[in-house]
């Protein structure tokens, strides 16, 4: 079995080639590819050093497998090709998850979605869809969920290696105190990079781009609800989410309302999410606790005072970005193919 990724330099590739070998994925032969400003160089694969590929110029003749994390552009410009050659593609990027011949899939969620995609292509979601559906899921086979509303607290790692060079320009620019006025202002912080406004000690309530629908919705908020539906096969289930970049490096953190058809307590869910695969509970669940690690993690489970006395729950969740967000769900995908 030939094993293509795509992407392999970059800041997902990275860690799935890290998890690749961590899982002992059964390939035979594993072939790097990137864009022609890495394509050369080497990169490890456990005991050896592989030749990056170029992917404008490469022939894809031989593989069986490809994960994709090479952004929208690329997927949209090479998936089908790739398919083409013979492969099955696992996709990352935003391209075609929303696409009716794609599925879209979340391992603990929808794994049977994987069978036959009639294009070749299997979508992988969107990092905060990612953190918070093992959970939804568990809950909504026992009590039947008829609403979600979520505030997501994303970290900037979830913006590429620019939100994260800003985040650290800016603290290191801060960290001389003259800088800060006596209220506490600190707007001359440089560049706010891929930011509508500073991120170094502040809260921003725009993830993503704002869509030009008149809703006032961002990119990102649009993407929670539609994937969810998707995943869940719910397509009329009313979702609201507010996306917010916070300034952490590494794992986003989302603030979750429940309401359900039928009544369950916060010790029932508790007992339900014990079992559910892909979760671990934890009193106060953090980005940096997620960090390195493949579980959501799921505390602050109460029931909603806002909701039909019985028929809602409020939860917390942390889960690292870029292992289950990203990098880790494609490979889990990879091996349900498999």
């Amino acid at each position: 079995m030939q094993l293509g990724v795509f992407g392999a330099s970059g800041q997902v590739g990275n860690v799935m080639r890290q998890i690749l070998a961590e899982r002992d994925f059964p390939a035979d032969q594993v072939r790097f590819f990137a864009s022609s400003r890495t394509a050369g160089t080497t990169l490890p694969w456990k005991d050896e050093t592989i030749v990056v590929e170029d992917t404008a110029t490469a022939d894809f003749t031989g593989l069986d497998l490809a994960v994709f994390s090479a952004g929208a552009t690329m997927s949209r410009q090479y998936a089908e090709k790739v398919v083409a050659a013979g492969a099955t593609v696992v996709d990352n990027s935003s391209a075609w998850r929303l696409d009716p011949g794609v599925p879209l899939v979340c391992s603990e969620v929808n794994p049977e979605d994987v069978v036959n995609p009639p294009k070749g292509i299997i979508s992988n979601p969107n990092c905060q869809t990612m953190a918070i559906l093992p959970a939804v899921k568990a809950l909504h086979d026992v009590a039947g969920l008829t609403r979600l509303i979520v505030t997501t607290f994303q970290a900037v790692s979830g913006s590429g290696l620019a939100g994260v060079q800003t985040l650290n320009d800016q603290v290191n620019a801060l960290a001389n105190p003259t800088t800060l006025a006596y209220d506490g202002r600190y707007d001359d912080c440089g560049d706010q990079g891929p930011y509508v406004a500073p991120i170094a000690f502040n809260v921003i309530p725009i993830a993503g781009k704002l869509v030009d629908d008149g809703t006032g919705e961002t990119d990102e908020e649009v993407k929670v609800r539609l994937e969810a539906r998707k995943i869940l096969h719910l397509p009329e289930l009313p979702i609201q989410a507010t996306c917010v970049r916070v300034p952490v490096f590494s794992g986003h953190s989302v603030a979750v309302n429940l309401e359900f058809a039928t009544p369950i307590t916060p010790d029932q869910a508790l007992a339900v999410l014990a079992q559910a695969p892909g979760v671990a509970l934890r009193d106060v669940p953090t980005p940096r606790w997620a960090t390195g690690k493949d579980p959501s993690y799921v505390g602050r489970i109460r029931a909603d005072q806002s909701a039909q006395p019985g028929h809602g729950l409020t939860m917390f969740v942390s889960n690292d970005n870029l292992r289950k967000g990203a990098a880790l769900n494609a490979i889990q995908i990879l091996e349900l193919i498999v």
